[in-house]
């Protein structure tokens, strides 16, 4: 439809939503559920350059308003996920997809992004600097400007398709991180990855996770994910993709209005795996109520004042 179409660093989508990496696999599962076709695109499992079994269970625990996960980026490689799962997602998905990638160095990084760089179905490269469930990796990057930014140089040497950078909350000032990477070359900025959390079993006396700490997701962290994204769209001229406990059309529009161009849907999918189909079916109906005739108008006025 027309009106929910947004342009995401050159590339159309018909709608701004995304499944976001660690939600929606490769999409076979959610293909078996409905035509995953109606999606924006979707950010597949976050990719690292050797394979990953993950972090040992239990790495998912229940939390108010939302959940904790320390999954640890289990994943099969990207060799694996080139000479396979990309070809099986050609058959279910017929659109350009984000490619979300790892590591454990710079280097790593560099050569994750390259091989994926070669991949037609690819359309961007979500560079994740955030993951807070591995050690010595991920958000080591991410809550220094000074690695952020050599991440996003050394990927963007190496690549022609557009980089977008996940940023992490877990951070004094987010914004200080988007522009060392926006001033790095980073086409975009995503935003916010799990917050760190934890919880103790009462009887055992123990961390519920066996990591100790996961990753919170779920409503409770939108109002925070709200706040940084607003913060970042009005510190960067990179497009922002929005994220954190989004779970309706009128989250997405409140993103939308903090100057998200699209809105990534995290842990929604994992409580309800119709969970997107619903928030893209709703959302013309939620423009009407709210007097938006085209989600291109939040950009030219009708977005939140600064």
């Amino acid at each position: 439809m027309e009106r929910t179409r947004v342009n995401l660093l050159g590339i159309e989508l018909d709608n701004p939503v995304i499944p976001a990496s660690g939600t929606f696999g490769y999409g076979r599962e959610f293909a078996g559920l409905y035509d995953i076709d109606i999606l924006g695109t979707f950010s597949f499992k976050g990719t690292t350059l050797h394979p990953r079994l993950g972090n040992p269970l239990p790495r998912i625990a229940e939390a108010p308003s939302g959940m904790l996960n320390a999954v640890g980026l289990q994943n099969p490689g990207v060799d694996k996920v080139i000479s396979e799962e990309l070809p099986n997602l050609s058959k279910i998905f017929h659109k350009p997809v984000m490619a979300n990638v790892s590591g454990f160095s710079i280097e790593e990084y560099a050569e994750t992004c390259r091989r994926l760089d070669a991949c037609a179905q690819v359309g961007w490269l979500e560079v994740n600097i955030s993951c807070p469930n591995v050690h010595h990796g991920g958000m080591s990057f991410g809550t220094d400007p000074v690695q952020a930014a050599a991440v996003t140089k050394a990927v963007k040497a190496v690549t022609s398709k557009p980089i977008i950078m996940k940023l992490s909350p877990n951070v004094t000032d987010i914004v200080s991180i988007a522009k060392a990477c926006a001033d790095a070359g980073a086409d975009g900025v995503s935003l916010i990855n799990t917050l760190m959390g934890m919880r103790i079993d009462l009887r055992t006396r123990r961390p519920v996770i066996a990591n100790v700490t996961g990753g919170l997701s779920g409503p409770a962290v939108f109002p925070v994910a709200l706040r940084m994204v607003y913060q970042v769209a009005r510190a960067v001229s990179v497009p922002v993709v929005g994220m954190g406990g989004v779970s309706s059309a009128e989250d997405v529009l409140e993103m939308m209005m903090a100057g998200a161009t699209a809105v990534e849907v995290g842990a929604a999918n994992l409580v309800d795996p119709f969970a997107c189909k619903r928030i893209i079916e709703d959302l013309p109906g939620i423009m009407d109520k709210y007097g938006i005739e085209t989600l291109d108008s939040l950009k030219t006025g009708g977005s939140t004042a600064g």
